[in-house]
């Protein structure tokens, strides 16, 4: 059995283009949970706030329930619902899957394929995102259903490395980061400033680890930065750093001719860190410094007009 393909071909309500991302969105979210805990279930009134709070950040705006597709997931073959009276999924309505106590989770094949072979969760999850997801959206998404693809990627490969998997399986990333690095930060880019927001949702925020996860950072808000799409990714690029006194660095190497990118990077030069609000560590000293040494390019600029230093 193909399970790449059949993922590819979830069967999904489609209308001019309008987009019906529920059944990704729950297989997404149950590969989340499956990697960390494969034999765990999850019972649609415990989850339901959250898959509802997933269609409506990362699904089209009309109103809409997770029901749909924890009932219809079933027919793809990826899924199964049971209930407190047995097997078999009793609808899709949000109240009988609520008073029947309706659990699901992969579908009994698909986990002995992920038993047998590790590495094909990533790429499960690689094709749902592909599919249904930009790229932009592909980290952030990953955090909000649980899904760590650098752990993913890796399982089945390390075992060349001595306790290389044991040790990548006793981290998980914690699903709380994101917000609580955008509260720490008042929802607004630590460096330019930027807040937008679409409704109740902050949009083009993300959360910055200033030393990298994957070289051990942890998910604490004292290694995290509120910043905006455009210089997180200038951030882990080298392009923008984090300097004593918690002020941007610009990297020497960056060049930029236009006005957007004097405005939008080279102003940045010098100018204090937006934030914490008060209560809440900064950086810590030991992650800025990994970061300087690890990911920024080169050296910093100078600042156009000299700062005063005292």
């Amino acid at each position: 059995m193909d399970w790449l393909e059949r993922v590819a071909k979830l069967r999904r309500w489609t209308s001019n283009g309008v987009r019906a991302p529920h059944k990704p969105l729950l297989l997404l979210y149950a590969l989340g949970s499956y990697q960390r805990d494969a034999d765990g279930e999850l019972r649609y009134s415990a989850v339901e706030s959250e898959l509802k709070r997933l269609l409506e950040e990362y699904g089209p705006s009309r109103a809409t329930t997770p029901a749909y597709p924890f009932h219809h997931l079933v027919s793809d073959g990826v899924w199964e619902v049971g209930t407190d009276r047995g097997p078999g999924s009793p609808g899709s309505g949000v109240g009988v899957l609520r008073s029947s106590g309706a659990t699901g989770r992969l579908a009994p094949e698909l986990r002995a394929a992920l038993r047998r072979d590790p590495a094909l969760l990533g790429r499960l999850a690689r094709v749902l995102l592909d599919f249904h997801f930009p790229p932009s959206l592909h980290t952030e998404l990953c955090e909000a259903v649980g899904l760590d693809l650098d752990l993913a990627d890796t399982e089945g490969v390390t075992g060349g490395v001595p306790g290389g998997r044991e040790r990548a399986a006793r981290r998980q990333r914690d699903r709380r980061m994101r917000e609580l690095v955008l509260t720490a930060y008042e929802f607004q880019c630590a460096f330019c400033g930027y807040d937008g927001m679409l409704g109740a949702s902050a949009v083009g925020l993300e959360a910055a680890h200033v030393r990298w996860w994957s070289f051990d950072g942890p998910d604490e808000v004292d290694n995290g930065l509120c910043l905006c799409s455009l210089h997180h990714k200038l951030f882990d690029k080298g392009v923008l750093g984090l300097g004593e006194g918690h002020r941007v660095l610009v990297s020497r190497h960056f060049v930029g001719r236009g006005e957007a990118s004097r405005q939008q990077v080279l102003a940045l030069t010098g100018r204090p860190v937006i934030g914490p609000q008060p209560g809440v560590p900064p950086v810590a000293d030991r992650h800025r410094a990994w970061h300087a040494a690890q990911v920024f390019h080169g050296e910093p600029r100078e600042p156009a007009n000299p700062l005063p230093t005292g």
